[in-house]
């Protein structure tokens, strides 16, 4: 059974940092390309960054570029998200979304609230 399970969320200050966490299981992870993504109260899902399945490549959405981090440990089938400079807006439930590379396969995890606030 295929499982993603967030972690790392929390309450922070502006300007402040977290790191969440992503572990996969049940599917082989070095096979699928991984990403954050986010609703924010009210919003949409919001597209933060992503990661090729084997590192080689990380994207961010421009609204995070330059603050936050994406990286991965295939040994450890555990995918990162190291946020800093946090903001207001960075407020949200973030998901880890894992997209098999060829073939069939998309997961999502069930989220962890990043909250932002003095």
């Amino acid at each position: 059974q295929v499982h993603l399970v967030e972690s790392g969320g929390g309450l922070a200050q502006p300007g402040g940092s977290l790191r969440l966490s992503c572990a996969g299981s049940g599917f082989t992870f070095s096979s699928y390309a991984m990403s954050w993504v986010r609703q924010a109260p009210g919003k949409g899902l919001e597209w933060v960054s992503g990661v090729e399945n084997d590192g080689s490549g990380s994207y961010y959405a421009d609204s995070v570029k330059g603050r936050f981090t994406i990286s991965r440990d295939n040994a450890k089938n555990t995918l990162y998200l190291q946020m800093d400079s946090l903001k207001s807006e960075d407020m949200a439930l973030y998901y880890c979304h894992a997209r098999r590379v060829f073939g069939a396969g998309d997961y999502w995890g069930q989220g962890t609230q990043v909250t932002v606030s003095s």
